[in-house]
């Protein structure tokens, strides 16, 4: 099972909870059990006007914020956060917190796991109606080992060519962390934003790149994955189905959803990936071939 859409500003609305509680907010919803069916995560392109606020809030499920444009204040557990375009934030289940933009309006992907209750059982996100104590803005230092929940995406990471003469590890914006190094294998380069060395729980965030002529054969999971397509031109096999992806497309892959990718062009291809529950430990990864190939060693046939 899969789900196809895209990103389009002018269908972004508020939510109906949201109404009372916030000014100048904004949500496209892409993913949720009502637009695909996932019980896993709601993603969503947020958007919050100048000026604009969300007071405090707090859910029964996780979230992560990807800042897509303009520049937002988070404040939660003490302290406010100021992150502009490729700064992360994690959020854990149950914790409050607030937003505000500064200095005009903001645009973010939001990464909710597990979904959302639409059902009517029970409520999921709750307005505190209390004020919460921030701090003076403080900008994300990478660099910082006291950094709990904050992550920035830096596109010259991802240049192997640029990495191959050392680390520069004196980069005021770059981890020295290997929980947060760039992991490249055949022509792919996955940068890790978003797990549990960020507090989170249910869900992954992370880049990835595709160099010219990277493939990535069929194969499922049993976990979700979305993907957030921002850069480049990618030909994909989805349950059998040829698809072409652009900036602003938006695919879901569900459980056992068989998927591969082909960088075809000439250019980058580079997405935001998210995936919920977790991966596990091992054999969060099945590649159709290699099913296929034992069926044919043992002699079994469809």
């Amino acid at each position: 099972m899969h789900h196809v859409t895209t990103i389009d500003d002018t269908k972004a609305t508020t939510p109906t909870q949201y109404a009372a509680h916030t000014k100048g907010f904004r949500r496209q919803v892409l993913v949720s059990r009502s637009e695909g069916g996932s019980p896993h995560m709601n993603l969503s392109v947020d958007h919050l006007d100048e000026d604009g606020v969300i007071a405090p809030v707090l859910h029964s499920f996780e979230i992560s914020l990807y800042v897509f444009e303009g520049t937002l204040l988070v404040t939660t557990q003490g302290e406010t956060h100021q992150l502009g375009p490729d700064h992360v934030i994690a959020i854990p289940i149950g914790v409050a917190y607030s937003i505000c933009t500064l200095n005009g309006p903001a645009k973010w992907l939001q990464m909710q796991s597990p979904a959302e209750l639409n059902d009517g059982r029970r409520q999921d996100t709750f307005f505190t109606g209390e004020p919460l104590q921030g701090s003076m803005p403080v900008v994300p230092d990478m660099r910082d080992p006291r950094r709990q929940s904050t992550a920035r995406f830096d596109g010259d990471s991802m240049d192997l060519r640029k990495l191959a003469g050392g680390s520069p590890v004196n980069a005021p914006t770059v981890s020295p962390s290997m929980a947060t190094a760039l992991l490249a294998y055949s022509g792919i380069g996955v940068k890790m934003l978003v797990d549990e060395q960020l507090g989170a729980k249910a869900h992954t965030m992370f880049i990835v790149d595709y160099q010219p002529t990277a493939i990535a054969h069929p194969h499922d999971h049993p976990f979700e994955e979305a993907y957030v397509f921002v850069a480049g031109e990618v030909h994909a096999l989805v349950d059998g189905e040829l698809m072409v992806f652009h900036p602003g497309d938006v695919l879901w892959a569900g459980v056992g959803a068989d998927h591969g990718f082909e960088n075809r062009g000439t250019d980058l291809v580079r997405w935001i990936e998210v995936q919920a529950p977790q991966p596990p430990s091992r054999h969060s990864y099945r590649f159709s071939r290699e099913w296929e190939h034992l069926a044919n060693k043992l002699g079994h046939t469809h």
